[in-house]
């Protein structure tokens, strides 16, 4: 496999034996490169010595020699750099655009290394790397986690960024979309996302002060609003106010079908949770700013600590009295928006602002946190690595989805420990 033949190559796992181009000339391999993810050679700026000369050029490899024909390399300029050909099997020579010959290395996987890759990629639920995981050195875990945090943040600031792009650079607006994303809890992030692309902002901040008329806003444009419920004072009056707001600003509502209820808790119905995003909305008048200027988990979640409007306390849904109670966010909550919409926020923005405070501040806020609980951290459990942190559980998934769900083992450095060891 190519790929597997890229792993051996970037890592020198190469045979006790001297190396040697097919026409027998010596190969010593002082640097195999930068790997190239993009268009071009498969390894940019490697040294290599042929025979005692020292070349630097880009390596190409292919699992056989006539790829490199079939790929059109032949006629490719971008292709004349390459100064080493390797490939699992030799079958013919290869040549540069101009005519020029290529050396080539005929080179294959070893075999512990190709079946503990087979074992990687065949495993199900649970690879077989978990197995050395408590043997690895503290640091090498360590710098795996830092890595996989940076990679974590990169990947919500390129999400936050498109957001922005669409909504002319507005953080506000995007902040607050992003939190009723996270207001989901995964059931319902797609369809709250849906639903606060479809608030008009600068059209409910002329109403702001009015908590009426922002559930009004808030419900209408959810379409939690169009059914005709009976001796429910409060639901009329929501309604009545959104066909007038709906007539005014020309509003479309979302398609309510979109909303999951089935196997959720009553806290979490998207009624509840549009209710306790309309109490902040119409309480804070800067929450972005706000939430930025924090400098502690404490001051955080008092931005974050709130309710609902009193009809919210005897009810879930419209139109259904229940016990008495108060509609607040639970401390797990609150830190699962500081962990999935604060952090990525204070980082981006700090990028964005060049502040490295704000982006240092993400990460004491993470470090600061309990680990999540979920089927990712309940999956690594036993293991043998410290998760303790928002830090860490956010690492593991990042882990999880991004390496061990895509298979993508040749580019996890557990993976890398796992295929070195010999049986």
């Amino acid at each position: 496999m190519e790929q597997l033949l890229h792993y051996v190559w970037k890592h020198k796992i190469f045979p006790l034996a001297e190396l040697q181009t097919t026409t027998g000339l010596s190969i010593e391999v002082i640097d195999p490169g930068l790997s190239n993810t993009h268009a071009g050679p498969d390894f940019f700026n490697a040294k290599i010595k042929i025979d005692g000369t020292l070349w630097v050029g880009n390596v190409e490899i292919h699992t056989v020699s006539s790829d490199w024909k079939r790929h059109g390399h032949h006629t490719n300029k971008a292709y004349d750099s390459v100064i080493l050909h390797v490939a699992t099997k030799v079958d013919e020579e290869v040549y540069r655009s101009d005519g020029l010959s290529i050396p080539q290395l005929q080179l294959s996987c070893p075999e512990h290394i190709s079946q503990r890759y087979n074992e990687l990629k065949l495993a199900d639920m649970r690879p077989p790397c978990y197995g050395i995981l408590p043997q690895l050195p503290p640091f090498t875990i360590h710098s795996w986690f830092s890595a996989l945090q940076s990679e974590r943040f990169e990947q919500k600031t390129t999400v936050i960024k498109k957001r922005l792009d669409k909504l002319n650079n507005h953080w506000e607006d995007a902040f607050f979309i992003t939190l009723a994303r996270n207001f989901g809890f995964s059931v319902n992030s797609d369809a709250f996302e849906t639903w606060a692309n479809m608030l008009s902002f600068r059209a409910i901040d002329k109403h702001r002060d009015n908590s009426i008329q922002v559930e009004a806003f808030f419900f209408g444009q959810a379409g939690l609003l169009e059914e005709e419920l009976e001796n429910d004072e409060y639901y009329a009056a929501l309604q009545k106010e959104y066909r007038f707001l709906k007539q005014k600003f020309g509003l479309n509502q979302m398609d309510p079908s979109l909303w999951r209820f089935l196997r959720m808790r009553p806290g979490n119905f998207p009624h509840i949770r549009i209710a306790q995003l309309a109490y902040l909305y119409g309480r804070e008048r800067a929450l972005f700013s706000q939430v930025m200027d924090a400098t502690s988990i404490q001051e955080v979640r008092k931005i974050f600590s709130i309710s609902t409007s009193l009809y919210w306390e005897e009810c879930y849904i419209f139109g259904k009295k229940s016990p008495r109670k108060e509609k607040a966010l639970g401390i797990g909550s609150l830190d699962l928006v500081i962990i999935n919409t604060v952090v990525p926020f204070l980082y981006a923005y700090g990028l964005y602002k060049g502040d490295d405070k704000l982006c240092d501040r993400a990460t004491f806020f993470l470090e600061g946190l309990r680990a999540e609980r979920n089927y990712i951290t309940r999956l690594w459990d036993g293991v043998g690595i410290p998760v303790n942190t928002a830090a860490d559980s956010q690492a593991l998934i990042q882990l999880q989805k991004e390496y061990c769900d895509k298979k993508k083992c040749l580019h996890c450095r557990f993976g890398y420990e796992y295929l070195k060891i010999k049986k």
